[in-house]
């Protein structure tokens, strides 16, 4: 994008030295402009043997290449930062462009406004610990994960906004820490059921001592134990095996 325009004087003085046999190299050092310039000049003088501006298909840009480059550095840096915010820092630097013409640069540079996802806010150890559970279960069979009953969960918002919130991101970086909501879980162990939840899955294994005929009834009892130690004394009765998942905030 060009920041500045030579006048029609200095362009027909190009083309009247390069006719009086003066090269490129002369031409720039005897008018202090750069070589490419003159050698874009002559070229275009070459093609339509003219040196005025010729009609452009649109107008030219509002914005310059360095304001360009710091909306797509704000962009990437701040994922979350609004269309709003970016429009004011513009102004302020002295270029008042409408949010649509902001958005199209981001848009051109491969930034798309998408809704984060919401992802569980773990530390480094519960990171630890997710990866070693997942480890310790690669050889586990598909039949053995048909057998697992999740049991239910319940949210409680300590933090943050439960409404949407859009990011700035290009292709395939969804769940990039940057790009992503922590959320967090609480789990009461008492009160009323609407507040408690059980976070441990359980596997049924057949047994003889099975007095459930249906997969069903069985499901009905362990919805039926809200608080986490009922739970694994009622899975203790039935010789269920509970499969402790990692630890969580």
């Amino acid at each position: 994008m060009k920041n500045k325009e030579h006048t029609r004087q200095v362009r027909d003085t190009v083309v009247k030295k390069f006719k009086a046999g003066f090269g490129y190299k002369k031409i720039s050092q005897a008018l202090n402009i750069p070589r490419s310039t003159v050698q874009a000049i002559i070229l275009k003088w070459k093609e339509y043997q003219t040196t005025a501006n010729l009609p452009r298909p649109g107008r030219p840009s509002k914005l310059s290449a360095h304001t360009r480059r710091r909306l797509i550095r704000d962009a990437a840096k701040r994922p979350m930062i609004t269309l709003d915010e970016l429009q004011r820092s513009t102004a302020e630097v002295g270029d008042s462009v409408h949010r649509t013409t902001i958005s199209r640069i981001l848009h051109k540079s491969g930034l798309y406004g998408r809704v984060a996802r919401r992802k569980p806010f773990l530390k480094d150890i519960h990171k630890k610990c997710c990866l070693k559970f997942a480890t310790s279960h690669l050889g586990d069979t598909p039949n053995m994960w048909k057998k697992v009953l999740w049991s239910d969960e319940t949210k409680i918002e300590l933090f943050g906004n439960n409404a949407k919130r859009y990011v700035w991101r290009k292709s395939n970086t969804a769940h990039h820490p940057e790009h992503t909501i922590p959320t967090v879980k609480v789990v009461n162990s008492g009160g009323s059921p609407e507040l408690n939840s059980n976070l441990c899955p359980v596997t049924v294994k057949p047994t003889p001592y099975n007095c459930y005929a249906k997969m069903s009834e069985l499901l009905d009892e362990v919805a039926r134990c809200w608080v986490t130690v009922s739970t694994i004394s009622f899975s203790m009765n039935l010789r269920v095996v509970t499969l402790l998942l990692p630890p969580s905030l």
